[in-house]
């Protein structure tokens, strides 16, 4: 059992400091010059997309098997540890990728990549949350998370912008050592997160707080949807994401400007970020809504198959990304005292579960039809389950 600190007054200091720290942090950790470029890094290096689509699914898959255990070890011992390791073991496996460009290294790097994605999932939103609870500043969150998450985009941004240049000058190699760079800036920025929590029940190990989420989970209905709901929205929007250098690459922009439009898509995306702390108000109908009309956005855009559809794409990036920061502000306020990085790990293994299932499904439609049909395919498990969600919220009321 997880006995949370008492709460102390705000202060303006222990705030300010929590917030910098994230907001760095997540701006560095996405500021990665091999985002727009490793899917055309694996093409450039004769993997086929059966090749690439397999790797994406060993990242994911590294993902299922730590996810849980993660968040159990983050609520268990510290989460802060768990933050600055990642980035670590994210450089390792970069470094790999372009200085031994293979299919063997690109699966080590993936695995590397995925035991930092899991280390770190559930044990930042749980940091967070906590130490903002501990403050009586809880009502925060959303705001907060949404602010992080417009810093990591800005950060995917500027790397964008910088990956032509830097590519341009020194090829993969140049793009890599840049990567490896800020992987380690990251990991010692967060040695900077405060984390001051009394743990009573470290002696129990991580089995055990593994064990009393799980069950919290099984018991606690509302709980259990919204849990359920974070997979729901994430899954194939995050999985569509790697493959958008290729839907890009497909419209006819040169390999030297990909960046620069996907620059453009997550500029969108970014700005919406930023709008979470208003959205909140959003009921279920306007959440209904808001996928509804992202994923009409997704085939529109992916079916013109032109830079200029490129434009709804973003709408639809933006729509989802504001849709999962909502979703995972839901599941933030149903749970209840200890394990949050183990229920947010939970949540984390349900959408790696189900983006495996995207990756192999894309892989199979890739071989049969463009990436814009693709992409558009895709589109309609959500307008499927905007219908569900819409016609069982009719029903309730």
């Amino acid at each position: 059992m997880t006995i949370s600190p008492a709460r102390v007054p705000a202060t303006t200091g222990s705030l300010r400091r929590l917030t910098r720290t994230l907001y760095g942090y997540a701006f560095l950790d996405d500021l990665v010059l091999l985002y727009p470029l490793y899917a055309l890094l694996f093409a450039d290096s004769g993997l086929s997309l059966w090749q690439i689509s397999s790797l994406f699914a060993l990242w994911s898959i590294t993902g299922v098997v730590l996810e849980v255990p993660s968040g159990a070890w983050a609520d268990a011992v510290s989460r802060r540890a768990l933050l600055w390791l990642g980035p670590l073991l994210s450089a390792v496996g970069f470094a790999l990728w372009v200085l031994v460009p293979s299919y063997a290294a690109f699966a080590a790097g993936f695995v590397l990549w995925g035991i930092s994605g899991a280390l770190g999932s559930g044990a930042m939103e749980a940091l967070v949350y906590d130490e903002l609870d501990r403050h009586g500043a809880a009502d925060r969150y959303a705001r907060v998370m949404g602010r992080a998450r417009a810093a990591g985009l800005l950060g995917v941004m500027a790397a964008m912008a910088a990956a032509g240049p830097v590519f341009a000058l020194g090829g993969y190699r140049a793009v890599g050592a840049a990567s490896v760079a800020v992987c380690l800036l990251a990991a010692l920025t967060a040695t900077r997160f405060p984390e001051d929590r009394n743990r009573k029940g470290d002696d129990e190990g991580w089995a055990a707080t593994l064990r009393t989420g799980l069950t919290t989970a099984r018991t606690d209905r509302s709980l259990r949807g919204a849990l359920l709901l974070v997979p729901a929205v994430a899954c194939v929007w995050s999985a569509l994401d790697e493959y958008s250098p290729l839907l890009v690459r497909e419209t006819g922009v040169p390999d030297g400007f990909v960046p620069y439009a996907l620059l453009l898509i997550w500029a969108a995306v970014t700005a919406v970020s930023l709008l979470a702390g208003p959205a909140e108000r959003l009921g279920t109908t306007g959440f209904t809504w808001l996928i509804a009309a992202s994923a009409v956005a997704l085939a529109l855009g992916a079916l013109t198959r032109t830079p200029a559809g490129l434009a709804l794409i973003a709408v639809a990036f933006a729509g989802f990304q504001l849709a999962t920061v909502l979703a995972d502000v839901r599941l933030q306020h149903r749970i209840e005292e200890g394990g949050r990085a183990t229920l947010t790990s939970v949540a984390g293994l349900g959408t790696e579960l189900l983006t495996v299932l995207v990756y192999g499904a894309y892989a199979v439609a890739g071989d049969h039809a463009s990436h814009g049909a693709v992409f558009a395919l895709f589109a309609l498990p959500y307008l499927v389950g905007a219908v569900i969600r819409g016609a069982v919220a009719k029903a309730r009321s």
